[in-house]
């Protein structure tokens, strides 16, 4: 199979309407992707997103569009030898490595995520099932890259954590063939009423769900009165989370947090700047006897922020996310190396078709690594899913495995068509302020 062509598509909802994805930093998000097609001469595509929130999305774009110039042409299988070659060639390029981390390892992702969705297909296989079918040896000696981990986590050790979960992966995959990994849903977004949050958290119970994360940071008072109704509204039996969305710094985390111990949290998500490390080891040493843990990982650029998290313990919860590394590669050395210090994998969801994303690494973590469904969460919310030809699909609080081939990314083209950057239909007449760079936040008071 040859790839043969690639198409980049600026994806742009306005959520920012209805303050949907609102937190302390994105006042107003327009939730957004990149997507990548690249098609094959059999006719299959390779689809992945770059999840954004507005502005932006363009750089992202242009960064995929330039890199897809090393894949066209080539064949699927030189990939599927040893996917690690390609993530090297790419993350490794010898001018745009001075780029580093963000847009350009966002945008390598996107590629390797195309071609893991194309052998996927290839396969006839969901995502997590090909990952799950893996051998172990191939896993470490051909996708991931030892160059900066291997003081957190050995190649050899990475062996015995896959090895010890085969001899219990055909039960577990059979546990979790129509049921996957368990949900939890931010419902509380910054720019809604708790009149909104309760309403969507009582249809959400009626599901199934029973854990439920709020967003907070600009104003104590305000969290706090939130977070005292939210917990008397769901019970005392029912888990709630916090997110701060990075909006403090330590000794403000500090302040703020002192006043969410009464209300039973589970976690306090990115209190602080995502890759302040030791600002979080001084936290969850600070709070190390409260009910809940420090959780991050969403905006970890790299498998070197992850190591230096899960090696420190400096959170309690690993927050992966499917686009913001580059791709399955870097997403598997996170998984194991949480594995190896037992700090439970709880992926970042939402934005445009990440949730159709998360739940392969739920499941592959689940079934292959950790081996368990004990600790483990995956994050959900409960718009955008239909824009999607197979939306992700909830039972009982958890995920219904995704049985699609590949990601299950495919969009539906009249969604594609009316929501294209800056031709489609609901942006055709939206002033120039609510668009890209020049829609700028209200000035804090």
């Amino acid at each position: 199979m040859k790839i043969t062509s690639a198409n980049v598509i600026d994806l742009r909802v306005p959520t920012s309407d209805d303050l949907l994805g609102s937190d302390p930093f994105h006042t107003e998000p327009d939730y957004s992707s990149a997507v990548l097609h690249l098609e094959t001469d059999n006719g299959l595509r390779g689809v992945s997103v770059v999840f954004t929130i507005g502005a932006g999305t363009d750089w992202i774009c242009h960064g995929i569009q330039d890199l897809t110039q090393l894949v066209i042409g080539s064949d699927l299988e030189d990939f599927t030898t040893s996917p690690i070659k390609l993530y090297k060639r790419l993350i490794d390029h010898h001018q745009l490595r001075w780029l580093h981390d963000g847009v350009f390892r966002m945008a390598c992702g996107a590629i390797l995520n195309a071609m893991w969705d194309l052998w996927a297909k290839q396969e006839g296989k969901p995502l997590w099932k090909l990952l799950v079918d893996l051998e172990p040896e191939f896993i470490v000696d051909h996708c991931i890259d030892w160059r900066n981990i291997k003081d957190a986590l050995t190649p050899e050790e990475a062996l015995e954590i896959l090895h010890k979960a085969k001899a219990n992966k055909a039960t577990r995959e059979q546990q979790m063939s129509e049921i996957g990994p368990k949900a939890y849903c931010t419902a509380g977004w910054l720019g809604l009423s708790n009149e909104q949050i309760i309403a969507t958290i009582q249809k959400l119970q009626k599901t199934g769900f029973d854990t439920f994360k709020l967003k907070v940071g600009q104003n104590l008072e305000d969290d706090v009165a939130r977070i005292k109704f939210t917990r008397e509204a769901i019970g005392p039996d029912q888990n709630l989370m916090v997110d701060a969305n990075q909006y403090w710094g330590v000794d403000e985390a500090k302040e703020h947090i002192q006043h969410y111990l009464p209300y039973n949290l589970k976690w306090i998500e990115e209190p602080i700047a995502r890759d302040d490390v030791l600002g979080y080891v001084e936290l969850s040493e600070t709070f190390k006897d409260a009910s809940f843990k420090m959780a991050c990982g969403e905006q970890g650029a790299s498998p070197v922020i992850f190591k230096q998290l899960l090696k420190s313990k400096a959170i309690g919860y690993c927050q992966i996310d499917a686009v913001r590394v580059a791709g399955v590669n870097d997403v598997m050395a996170n998984i194991l190396m949480a594995a190896k210090y037992d700090i439970p994998v709880c992926p970042h969801g939402g934005g445009i078709a990440l949730c159709n994303m998360i739940q392969h690494y739920g499941m592959w973590d689940q079934i292959a690594v950790s081996g368990h469904s004990d600790t483990q969460l995956v994050e959900y919310i409960d718009f955008l899913a239909e824009c999607v030809e197979h939306p992700v699909a909830t039972k009982d609080g958890h995920y219904v495995t995704p049985k699609a081939p590949g990601w299950g990314l495919e969009f539906h083209s009249d969604f594609l068509a009316d929501h294209t950057y800056p031709t489609g239909k609901v942006w055709a007449n939206r002033p120039p302020e609510k668009c890209g760079a020049r829609f700028e936040s209200p000035p804090k008071h």
